[in-house]
């Protein structure tokens, strides 16, 4: 049996909270998986929740959300969409490398240093 999670973690604005500051710190030029990003958040694996969040952004966010990707690096966004061909023209201009509609994780995935205090 599971520990019941804390009503605080089930807030929505809390989860939202946590979600969009920790896509704040993902580095121009780097990108993470909806998945990782749900874990660095806290949020556990609601990479499916990160997705459905992110896409009800507003079109003038400040946030990278062009950053997120699928897993394994693809690109979730159809190209020829508007927000797909936005997504790739951002990323490329930050000097990610597109191929075969997917980012090498390795070369461009971000890993948050973790501080031991």
């Amino acid at each position: 049996m599971t520990d019941p999670i804390p009503a605080c973690e089930n807030d929505p604005q809390i989860r939202r909270t946590a979600l969009y500051s920790t896509l704040a710190q993902v580095p121009e030029g780097k990108v993470v998986s909806y998945g990782q990003l749900a874990e660095l958040a806290g949020l556990g694996r609601a990479a499916r929740w990160v997705g459905r969040t992110l896409s009800q952004l507003p079109g003038d966010t400040k946030l990278p959300w062009h950053r997120v990707l699928g897993a394994g690096g693809r690109l979730s966004l159809p190209a020829g969409s508007p927000s797909g061909d936005e997504q790739r023209a951002r990323l490329r201009m930050e000097g990610v490398t597109i191929l075969n509609n997917r980012v090498d994780i390795q070369r461009h995935g971000w890993r948050p240093v973790e501080h031991s205090g």
